[in-house]
C-alpha cells in the first residue's frame, strides 16, 4: 500500500495502461516533488471502464447480492482501511498538502462512511401502499445502474468514500474519476475494495484531463448517473451535458457560507469556532465559513481576539506536529487566492492579517498562503460574493437580526452557514430563515456520517452522507397486482 512510482488505470479489477500509453505527474504541493506518474485516460479508456461497469451490473454479481452481503463487504473495506490507516494518511498528506491532523480526521470519516452504509444497505426496501379492494401494491428499490463519479482534490479519499460507499450499498457499479492533482488514495481505495471481495468491474478508476474525459463521462450513454463535487460553473456544464441522455445528476458545488456572531454569544467559543470554520483544510473547503458577520456591539473585542489567535496559527510542514495550515494545492491556485486579496484592496477593503505568501527558508518551495483576514468589506464586493477557496475570510459588521439574515442570504450560494448565540429561540429562528442546506449552531463541525450534506441554490442539489443518499442511487419500482376473485372485464365485452 505504499505509494507506487507509477499508477495505471484500474479497470475490471486490473491495472492497465491507457490506450495511448500516456502518463502525467502528480506532485507534493508542499515540496513540488513528483510523487508518481499516473496514466492519462482517453475517451477509449472511458468506454472500457463503462463497459466493465455495465457488464458487472448486468451480470448481477453485485446488485443481486442481498443488502446484508453487500453490508458485510462494506464493513470489510472499512476494516482493511483501519488496518492501513497510517499509510492512507501519509499518502493523503503527501498528495494534497493538508496537515496530518486534518488528514487523520478525514480518513477516519471515510472509514465511518463505509461502516454507516454497511448498516444502511440492510434498510433498503420497499413499502406496501393502500389501493382499492382486489388490488395489492408494493414497491421495491433497485440500483440505478452504472454511476460516473467525479470528485475534487480538496478531500480526495473522503470524497471518494462519500461517493463509492452509497453506490455500493445500493447495488450500483462505479466509474470513478479523481482529480488529477490528487489521484493516489483513490487508487488505494480501489485496491482495498478489490481485496475485500468486491467483484471485478464493480469499481473502476480512471485518471486524466477533467476537461476531456469529464464531459465525455457526463454525455456517455452507458452511464446512468453522474455524481459530481466541485465548483459551480463545472456543475452547470455537467447538468447541461447530462440532459442529452436524461441521466440522473447530483451536484455538490461551491459556497460562500455566512458565519453569524451575535452579541449574546460565548465570544471565546465563537472566535475558536470561526477560526476553524475558515482555516481548516487551508480554507480549501466548499462549506468554509468565508463571510464572517459580527454584531457591532462585540465587534472590537471579537476582532481583537480573532486577530490575536490568527497570529498564532502555524503554517508549515504538513507532517509537523502543531501545524494548523498546510500547503495550497498548486501554484496556479496560490495565484488565484492572492489575486482575490489584491482585488479586495482595490475594492476598498483592508487586509487586517496575512494577505501574502509566508516568508522564510521553509517556504522557498511549495505552494503556500497565510491565513488572511480582510476587513472594511461590504457584501456587494466580489470578495464577499465569489468563492475564493483558500484561507481567506471577509469580515462585516451588522446591527440587527433581520439585516444579517438578509445579507447572509444575498448570494447565489446556499451550502453552509453558522450561528453563534446563547439564545436557542434565536438560533432556530435564524436557522429557519437561512437559505442553506447546512446550519451549524455554536459549532464549526458541518457533518457526521448519517447527517445530510448538500446545498440550496447554486450550491447544487441532492444530499450526501445520509440515508437519503440511497434514494439517489436507486429506482423505485411499483408493482400493482390484481388479486380479486372475479376477472377484470373493463370493456364489458
Amino acid at each position: 500500500m505504499m505509494i507506487k512510482e507509477r499508477y495505471q488505470l484500474f479497470i475490471n479489477g486490473q491495472y492497465v495502461d491507457s490506450s495511448n500509453g500516456e502518463f502525467f505527474e502528480t506532485h507534493n504541493p508542499a515540496t513540488e516533488e513528483v510523487l508518481a506518474t499516473v496514466a492519462k485516460a482517453t475517451k477509449e479508456d472511458v468506454d472500457k471502464a463503462v463497459e466493465a461497469a455495465r457488464a458487472a451490473f448486468e451480470s448481477g454479481k453485485w446488485r443481486k447480492f442481498t443488502g446484508a452481503k453487500r453490508g458485510r463487504l462494506l464493513n470489510k473495506i472499512a476494516s482493511i482501511m483501519r488496518s492501513r490507516f497510517d499509510e492512507l494518511v501519509r499518502a493523503e498528506v503527501l498528495n494534497s498538502g493538508k496537515t496530518v491532523d486534518a488528514a487523520k480526521g478525514q480518513i477516519m470519516q471515510a472509514i465511518e462512511d463505509f461502516e454507516f452504509y454497511a448498516a444502511a444497505a440492510i434498510t433498503l426496501g420497499g413499502e406496501t401502499k393502500p389501493v382499492p379492494n382486489g388490488f395489492f401494491n408494493y414497491t421495491v428499490k433497485e440500483p440505478v445502474g452504472v454511476c460516473g463519479q467525479i470528485i475534487p482534490w480538496n478531500y480526495p479519499l473522503m470524497m471518494a468514500a462519500w461517493k463509492i460507499a452509497p453506490a455500493l450499498a445500493a447495488g450500483c457499479t462505479v466509474v470513478l474519476k479523481p482529480a488529477s492533482y490528487t489521484p493516489i488514495t483513490a487508487y488505494m481505495l480501489a485496491e482495498i475494495c478489490h481485496e475485500a471481495g468486491v467483484p471485478e468491474g464493480v469499481i473502476n478508476v480512471i485518471t486524466g484531463s477533467g476537461s476531456e474525459i469529464g464531459p465525455y463521462m457526463t454525455e456517455h450513454p452507458g452511464i446512468d448517473k453522474i455524481a459530481f463535487t466541485g465548483e459551480t460553473a463545472t456543475g452547470k456544464d455537467i447538468m447541461a451535458r447530462a440532459s442529452g441522455t436524461l441521466k440522473r445528476v447530483t451536484l455538490e458545488l461551491g459556497g460562500k457560507s455566512p458565519n453569524i456572531v451575535f452579541d449574546d454569544c460565548d465570544i471565546d467559543a465563537a472566535v475558536d469556532g470561526s477560526l476553524y470554520g475558515i482555516f481548516y483544510n487551508t480554507g480549501q473547503s466548499c462549506e468554509a465559513r468565508s463571510r464572517l458577520f459580527v454584531h457591532e456591539k462585540i465587534y472590537d473585542i471579537f476582532m481583537e481576539k480573532f486577530l490575536e489567535k490568527a497570529s498564532r496559527l502555524r503554517v508549515g510542514d504538513p507532517f509537523e506536529k502543531g501545524v494548523h495550515i498546510g500547503a495550497v494545492i498548486s501554484a496556479s491556485h496560490e495565484k488565484v487566492i492572492d489575486s482575490y486579496v489584491k482585488l479586495a484592496v482595490e475594492e476598498g477593503a483592508e487586509v487586517l492579517f496575512g494577505g501574502k505568501r509566508p516568508e522564510g527558508p521553509a517556504f522557498e518551495k511549495g505552494h503556500w498562503y497565510m491565513p488572511t483576514i480582510i476587513g472594511n468589506v461590504t457584501n456587494d464586493m466580489r470578495v464577499a460574493q465569489e468563492e475564493i477557496f483558500g484561507p481567506v475570510v471577509v469580515v462585516m459588521k451588522f446591527n440587527d437580526e433581520e439585516e444579517v439574515i438578509r445579507q447572509a442570504n444575498d448570494t447565489i450560494f446556499g451550502l453552509g452557514s453558522a450561528i453563534w448565540t446563547k439564545d436557542h429561540g434565536r438560533a432556530h429562528r435564524v436557522a429557519a430563515a437561512i437559505r442553506a442546506g447546512i446550519v451549524m449552531v455554536n459549532s464549526p463541525i458541518s457533518a457526521f456520517p448519517g447527517t445530510p450534506f448538500g446545498g440550496y441554490k447554486q450550491s447544487g442539489f441532492g444530499r450526501e452522507l445520509a440515508l437519503e443518499t440511497l434514494d439517489l442511487y436507486t429506482e423505485t419500482k411499483s408493482v400493482l397486482s390484481y388479486v380479486g376473485s372475479r376477472p377484470l372485464n373493463l370493456f364489458g365485452l
